[in-house]
């Protein structure tokens, strides 16, 4: 990636990554995640993973290298890069650090991956009390690289647990906290996941819960509290300043949001979690924004669970860089989708697999009314494991045709949900896509056990790939 004389990290457009350097595509070759033990009873500090995926590897499938973070307790959670294909026109940047922000301790580790992309080393640690001196912020979350070579991370809330959907700017080269990115006036009650396009103008960001309530667990009066999201928050991007609010409910939680990756493109999509829906926001003729419901995931009536229905939870969603197939996680249900949306306001289901979940046969819960499924899923089994938790965080591969799946989301909520796996740790699976005419399997090959780890048990989170990968990387 990025060798073309005089030009930065990344590929020059979306369509130029899926191609990549190879007639067949591009093949990743490893994978960095990050490892949780908070909550596990295992007292020991989170790490940073690096798998062997290559086929041909006498390593397939194995960690090979585990970067400890110096502190326990800080529940990594999502990662992103120092520079991607948004610097790709400076040859002065490249991909060399990546950048784990974590979600309780609010500390940010800055890590090397480029002096030795299978052994990472840690460059730098941002304590959480400079994130709180100079922008009032913690809880980092999404972190996003810009055009400018800084860093862009969105933060839950303040140091005292409140919801606060604000954002810090971190220097590309030292790392340290420049202060907010926003420039005053009104600012969210919440923050989560965010994505950018400075072609329109436009970041647009979304809400989880407030800090200090979600990191208790799950419970259902705190929505009707207001302690959870509803907004797409709507910022004008030179101005940095907040400029709508698009309200999708109450009870939506909107997660993780993905523009189309065609930077020409004024839409995207956003996963609602606990309303189980997938809504597609544009930008109307007049300028503003909107949003759409496009699909709808329906609650199952259920025995033997929190509560009488069941949602799907949509937890993850992303899009191939050929803006051709969106995917996502049903964490409770137990099932990823894959969606054809050559027609964005049309999107027409093509794939499903069912990789654990709260509903498979054999379980506590029984099903007694279903708008989708005949019978409920059989248990998903892969090399004799019964598969713990269900499909969380997903990443594509950039030609498209492999999926990779972990099942943890929130140690807290993990604990909740699926207790076993703080016993069992989390797994990583691979799913193999159809790219013709669309359909998912499950690779009966691949089995990444998290439960096997020399320190016991963790929870395996977020995917990302040295060259970049279909989430982290942003096209201007």
């Amino acid at each position: 990636a990025g060798k073309c004389g005089a030009c930065g990290p990344g590929y020059p457009s979306p369509l130029e990554a899926m191609k990549g350097s190879v007639p067949t595509g591009p093949r990743e070759q490893l994978l960095y995640l990050p490892c949780i033990y908070r909550n596990t009873g295992i007292g020991i500090p989170d790490f940073l993973a690096t798998v062997d995926v290559d086929p041909k590897s006498p390593q397939y499938c194995q960690v090979i290298h585990r970067l400890p973070m110096p502190h326990v307790g800080d529940e990594l959670h999502h990662s992103g890069w120092n520079a991607c294909s948004s610097c790709h026109g400076d040859p002065g940047k490249s991909r060399r650090f990546l950048i784990l922000p974590s979600l309780v301790s609010s500390r940010v580790y800055v890590v090397d991956v480029a002096t030795d992309p299978r052994a990472p080393r840690l460059h730098k640690v941002v304590e959480a009390e400079e994130l709180a001196r100079k922008a009032n912020a913690a809880f980092p979350h999404t972190s996003h690289c810009l055009g400018s070579g800084e860093i862009l991370i969105s933060c839950l809330g303040d140091p005292d647990g409140n919801g606060k959907g604000t954002f810090i700017l971190l220097d590309g080269e030292t790392f340290e906290v420049k202060g907010n990115w926003e420039k005053g006036g009104k600012i969210p009650n919440l923050g989560y996941d965010f994505w950018y396009q400075p072609r329109h103008n436009v970041l647009l960001s979304t809400e989880w819960g407030v800090p200090k309530v979600l990191a208790q667990g799950f419970d259902p009066k705190d929505v009707e509290k207001g302690h959870y999201g509803r907004h797409i928050n709507v910022w004008d991007w030179r101005e940095q300043r907040l400029v709508q609010e698009l309200d999708l409910g109450a009870g939506s939680i909107p997660l993780e949001i993905r523009f189309l990756h065609d930077p020409s493109a004024a839409q995207g999509f956003v996963g609602c979690a606990l309303s189980g829906d997938i809504r597609r926001f544009y930008r109307n003729p007049e300028g503003k924004w909107e949003a759409e419901k496009v699909i709808e995931v329906p609650s199952k009536k259920v025995q033997g669970w929190l509560l009488p229905e069941m949602p799907g939870l949509i937890t993850d969603i992303l899009i191939s860089l050929d803006d051709r197939f969106l995917y996502f996680s049903n964490w409770l249900h137990g099932d990823v989708r894959q969606y054809d949306i050559s027609d964005p306001k049309n999107p027409k289901l093509v794939g499903q697999v069912f990789l654990g979940g709260s509903i498979s046969k054999g379980g506590a819960v029984t099903v007694v009314e279903d708008r989708e499924l005949r019978d409920q899923p059989e248990p998903c089994v892969i090399q004799g494991k019964r598969i713990p938790g269900g499909p969380q965080m997903l990443q594509l591969s950039l030609d498209g045709r492999r999926l990779y799946v972990t099942t943890s989301l929130f140690s807290a909520w993990d604990r909740q949900f699926y207790p076993g796996l703080l016993k069992e740790g989390s797994v990583l699976l691979q799913v193999d896509v159809d790219t013709a005419r669309g359909g998912l399997a499950v690779n009966p090959k691949f089995l990444l056990d998290f439960g096997k780890e020399p320190g016991g048990p963790c929870l395996a989170h977020e995917v990302r790939y040295p060259g970049g990968d279909c989430t982290s990387d942003i096209w201007l």
